[in-house]
């Protein structure tokens, strides 16, 4: 069976995508696709691209990610995000086969007071979170065997992320201002496509659980002051330069998308449903960085 599977993995130099193409060998054939052969903005070639590969398993790991410049340009997100899974969701049905779909925190929009359950009303605050969940609401119309799995600040050696970011400014700069009330759980793409290929195998193995929207984030909460502060202590650990930290409160850094203050995700149906369970964020984050050495 594992030979004979076909993945196709759209997206190619995202932080989930490469970790994929990383952590998927073995389970079969990966076609992955990106932008250069798949515009998602095109529906047509995304159509052509499903029929010609016929795969037997599809993973949209791509995506219209940033935040504030999806305030700018609405029209290009909602097509990446939300009528491009639609369609991936509409060929997969059309093959039989499932769909893997990546979804956010930001379709909430962060006034709860405790984590938040896939039962819970989703109300983004912005463009990306309201085509990110308009990407969801695509998919379950359609249908059929499909997982959106629910992430939040997503990390990795590459890309553009906050992890690399504050490595190179905390040893750049004295002194620096980090939002501190703003609650979540910082996740490793190398922990979202471990857990995603654990899926594929209980799904390969027969013991698939319910299809349908999943929360899947490191476990444990911080914030972003916090997310800073173990950034820092790697740093000092290894005997580099690190810039003194003050908390600020998200009012004092304004952006053009607002954020959600709380950005928990409770993971456990997840567990319940698929046997699949996450790291401790602070666990995640250091073999993260044992692998950037």
């Amino acid at each position: 069976m594992s030979t004979a599977l076909k993945i196709l993995i759209t997206g190619q130099h995202g932080q989930v995508s490469r970790e994929l193409q990383q952590r998927l060998q073995g389970l079969g054939e990966l076609v992955v696709l990106g932008r250069d052969q798949l515009d998602l903005a095109n529906p047509e070639q995304i159509r052509q691209q499903v029929r010609s590969h016929r795969p037997g398993l599809i993973i949209n790991a791509a995506a219209h990610t940033a935040v504030d410049q999806a305030e700018n340009e609405p029209d290009v997100a909602f097509a990446i995000n939300a009528t491009a899974p639609g369609i991936l969701a509409e060929e997969a049905k059309a093959l039989g086969i499932p769909l893997i779909h990546y979804s956010t925190d930001y379709v909430f929009d962060g006034s709860k007071p405790a984590p938040y359950t896939e039962d819970d009303a989703p109300n983004p605050l912005g463009v990306y979170g309201a085509s990110k969940l308009a990407g969801e609401q695509a998919i379950a119309a359609v249908g059929g065997q499909y997982l959106i799995l629910r992430t939040s600040w997503v990390y990795s050696s590459h890309g553009k992320n906050f992890l690399l970011t504050m490595q190179r400014l905390l040893q750049e700069k004295p002194h620096m201002r980090i939002v501190a009330d703003q609650i979540g759980a910082p996740t490793w793409a190398g922990t979202i496509a471990n857990s995603t290929r654990a899926l594929i195998e209980r799904w390969q193995a027969g013991q698939a659980g319910d299809w349908g929207v999943y929360h899947l984030t490191a476990q444990g909460e911080t914030s972003w002051f916090g997310f800073a502060q173990a950034i820092g202590e790697q740093l000092l650990a290894e005997g580099k330069a690190c810039a003194a930290l003050e908390g600020i409160h998200a009012s004092e850094y304004p952006t053009p998308a607002k954020r959600p203050l709380n950005s928990r995700l409770d993971c456990s149906r997840l567990q319940q449903h698929w046997h699949v369970s996450q790291p401790q964020w602070r666990e995640a984050l250091r073999e993260c960085l044992a692998q950037q050495h």
